[in-house]
């Protein structure tokens, strides 16, 4: 009980702006400060528990530390342990938190007037004074929420004669800008950073930071995952025709018409609306971070999971950071990349899922009257990516 009373009171008050007025007059258009965003804002986890997720295999982590003559580091998880890095001029990040922490997931909820499938992930980092990655861009967009402690935030506006430096292999930044927004930031403060803009952290005092990251694929990234799908499914085979060709008197020239046959000819591929379907639910479900995969002991069978349903003594929950979207265009759902082919009984079903709230057995009730639903149910949990929660908190 005590974890979903900090759930709620984690509520984002945008003062005198709302999502609406945010979105025409903010969103990738000039960076934020929302003061106190966050009434009472209660860190979900703490440094400790941050330390130990750094410590695990599976999850991504990395500490940036700045030394003297600018000299910077960076080195790449699992730690054993932080006391040789000093008590300031280090910050420690760990990517996709939210699917390991249920309290950190839930700092996604307040940011749910986006759409499910632009939300990424929570970065969270834990800084030492002074600590911090540097003058950096971002090619996404990024609510940052300060937690405890305090950052002197510096944010600017796109600036092509930036200069960008590499004072390490895996660190990118960028050279001194003007700032627009020139903060420090307390608990509960909220920034938002469009793509693009030049901005710097850096903690005044041991500091904990969240970073609600939006996915943002490249062209070239859906491009090229897209002609793996084609490959793979060995489509795309068609050659290239022209039996309207016509006797040309400069065989030397790529004539225009030519030019935009081909390219026409690229397009046709991706304009293929079933295949299209198929290939951005699975690559918009895809987790780029490891999960935390909860498969039962033994598989639930149909009888045994509408037994439990029956007897009210059940919730199920999606484990955490799992992608899940409800495609409109072909009524199907896809989850972690996997499609999942829908009845017209199982769309209401599909859409809780996707939503990805826990559900009861009441909310269940009506959906088990199709076998497709159970089924559908069934494999989910069977898969570890939805699980039955019958602890005595619920």
């Amino acid at each position: 009980m005590e974890k979903i009373k900090e759930h709620k009171m984690n509520q984002l008050d945008w003062g005198d702006l709302t999502p609406e007025r945010f979105l025409k007059e903010y969103w990738q258009k000039k960076p934020l400060l929302i003061k106190g965003g966050f009434k009472n804002f209660i860190d979900p986890v703490s440094p400790e528990e941050l330390a130990g997720f750094a410590m695990e295999e599976e999850i991504e982590s990395r500490i940036v530390a700045k030394g003297e003559n600018h000299m910077w580091s960076v080195e790449h998880g699992p730690f054993e342990s932080f006391e040789d890095y000093g008590d300031k001029d280090w910050t420690l990040l760990v990517q996709a938190t939210n699917n390991w922490s249920e309290a950190t997931h839930a700092l996604l909820e307040p940011f749910r007037f986006m759409p499910n499938w632009r939300l990424d992930d929570v970065m969270v980092s834990f800084s030492t004074p002074n600590g911090g990655v540097g003058p950096h861009l971002d090619q996404y967009d990024v609510f940052i929420i300060q937690g405890f402690g305090k950052r002197h935030w510096k944010v600017g506006l796109p600036d092509e004669s930036l200069e960008t430096l590499v004072p390490h292999e895996d660190l990118k930044q960028v050279s001194a800008f003007t700032p627009v927004i020139d903060v420090i930031t307390e608990a509960g403060d909220i920034l938002y950073i469009p793509p693009n803009h030049p901005h710097d952290g850096v903690a005044t005092e041991n500091a904990l930071n969240y970073s609600v990251g939006f996915q943002a694929p490249s062209s070239q990234e859906l491009i090229s995952t897209f002609a793996d799908l084609m490959i793979d499914r060995e489509l795309g085979t068609a050659r290239f025709g022209d039996p309207k060709r016509k006797p040309t008197n400069a065989p030397e020239e790529l004539t225009h018409s030519d030019i935009a046959s081909l390219q026409t000819f690229m397009v046709e591929a991706i304009k293929d609306r079933k295949l299209f379907n198929n290939f951005i639910g699975g690559y918009l479900t895809h987790n780029h971070h490891t999960l935390e995969i909860i498969e039962p002991e033994e598989e639930i069978s149909h009888q045994t999971f509408e037994e439990l349903v029956a007897s009210g003594d059940l919730i199920i929950k999606p484990v955490l950071g799992i992608k899940a979207l409800y495609n409109c265009d072909n009524a199907s759902l896809f989850v972690n990349g996997n499609k999942f082919v829908l009845g017209d009984d199982a769309i209401e079903l599909a859409k809780m899922i996707a939503r990805g709230a826990p559900l009861t057995a009441m909310e269940l009730e009506s959906s088990i009257t199709s076998l497709n639903n159970v089924n559908l149910l069934t494999t989910l949990i069977n898969m570890g990516y939805w699980y039955i929660d019958q602890s005595d908190e619920l």
